[in-house]
């Protein structure tokens, strides 16, 4: 069990990476979120909103049993829960259900609950939710449902929610309008659900306005069409995509970090990358490129490449960095050309001219 300092501690940090989960707790650390200050996160914010001043003043002495409770943080984790606990104080920002028994949630299971910030439900056994469940939760902005049973995504989700994790579910389809009214979302984290390329409903993600997408290990095979062109980052490894065409990219010319690692890409359309003026991180690791995609000398902003663990046989003096002087803005700090069958004493030194030092070279063979 989480101590509870360090429970509301996690919560409130944040950073700028690809989300890339090995430890439980690592699904909060992302995206630059908004998140709880220790005012907040303790009752005593001083911002002047007279909701919270008026109606909840200090944490009340209601605490479930078997739960811990403290500035405003309930944590019922790993106690066999089969139903979400009654006689939870109304001041609560942060309710922890992870690793129990939960099977379903029911329409006054948060009621009360007005004030609830982040909802942490990971690892139980949920498949069905009352349409009207998440209704009470006005504030909420965190939703983590991971690792459950569901097979369709939450209905009526809040329209405050700015996070959600639902990935490792059995989730088959993104139906159209399930995404409506939600203008404050930043994060999708739907990974590890058997969603196939047919499963997006023309219109899924109409109208939302969305920074990070993951589908990752899904069964995809190509990039799915009318994702949200407002995204910053889309990380759609561990699929079975195939190849990247021309209209592929069209959408996401906010992109600045694609991730497109282990799948089975061996064809990139000329041209295609020309759509992400704002690319800055391009993930083609663990694929069956035979040749470094075209197109990346005119990415003005691209600083990293990942390319290992293809069958690129051949490096270009061309193919990263442009022709002449100051039309890239901004030079590599990390190209990975490593588990290739390129011979790396025929590529010219001339090739890396616009890479900030040879550290920044990963070809596998270097010794210091």
């Amino acid at each position: 069990m989480w101590p509870l300092w360090l429970l509301t501690s996690l919560l409130a940090l944040s950073q700028a990476l690809p989300f890339e989960q090995k430890g439980f707790w690592d699904f909060t650390l992302d995206d630059g979120l908004p998140m709880m200050n220790d005012e907040e996160a303790s009752g005593t914010d001083t911002s002047g909103d007279p909701d919270i001043d008026s109606l909840t003043p200090n944490f009340s002495n209601m605490c479930p049993f078997g739960c811990h409770c403290h500035l405003r943080v309930v944590q019922c984790s790993d106690l066999d829960l089969i139903t979400v606990p009654k006689e939870i104080s109304p001041d609560t920002t942060l309710l922890d259900l992870q690793n129990n028994e939960i099977n379903e949630l029911r329409r006054d299971d948060f009621k009360g609950m007005p004030h609830l910030y982040a909802l942490v439900l990971v690892n139980n056994k949920i498949s069905k939710i009352h349409e009207k469940a998440f209704s009470p939760l006005r504030k909420l902005q965190k939703l983590y449902i991971s690792k459950n049973h569901l097979v369709e995504i939450p209905p009526n989700l809040p329209s405050s929610l700015v996070e959600l994790r639902i990935h490792d579910n059995r989730i088959r389809k993104v139906p159209k309008g399930v995404f409506s009214g939600l203008r404050n979302m930043n994060c999708i984290e739907m990974g590890g659900n058997p969603l196939e390329n047919s499963g997006f409903e023309p219109g899924a993600f109409d109208g939302l306005k969305l920074n990070y997408l993951r589908i990752s290990e899904a069964k995809l095979t190509g990039i799915p069409k009318d994702l949200p062109e407002t995204l910053n980052e889309l990380h759609l490894d561990h699929n079975q995509i195939q190849a990247i065409e021309l209209e592929d990219l069209l959408r996401y010319s906010k992109l600045y970090r694609l991730g497109l690692g282990h799948n089975q890409i061996r064809m990139i359309e000329n041209g295609s990358l020309s759509f992400l003026p704002t690319l800055r991180e391009l993930h083609l690791d663990n694929n069956k490129l035979s040749k470094v995609p075209a197109g990346l000398p005119d990415l003005k902003l691209l600083q990293v490449v990942y390319l290992h663990s293809n069958n690129i046989t051949k490096v270009g003096v061309n193919d990263f960095c442009p022709m002449g002087f100051g039309v890239k803005r901004a030079y590599y700090n990390g190209i990975s050309l490593f588990n290739n069958p390129v011979p790396y004493w025929e590529v010219q030194p001339a090739t890396f001219r616009c890479v900030t030092d040879r550290l920044a070279i990963q070809f596998g063979n270097y010794k210091k």
